[in-house]
């Protein structure tokens, strides 16, 4: 998801959006561990985009306004 979609969400679906994929997160890694995992570059992906998620609730607690 590009960090443009996230900024036009509002705070609690991008809260939502942030424990989702910390939940996906958690099940990827659970799969990683028993060999079942298909796509390994998912574990990337989404730790990316929890960044990007954090990183947009973090310029709004801030007071940082990007175009």
């Amino acid at each position: 998801m590009k960090a443009s979609e996230l900024r036009e969400m509002t705070d609690q679906e991008l809260i939502k959006k942030l424990a989702d994929a910390k939940d996906e997160l958690f099940r990827l890694r659970f799969q990683l561990a028993t060999g079942q995992l298909d796509n390994p570059m998912r574990i990337k992906e989404v730790r990316r985009n929890i960044a990007r998620v954090k990183t947009i609730i973090r310029e709004r607690e801030i007071g940082i306004n990007r175009a």
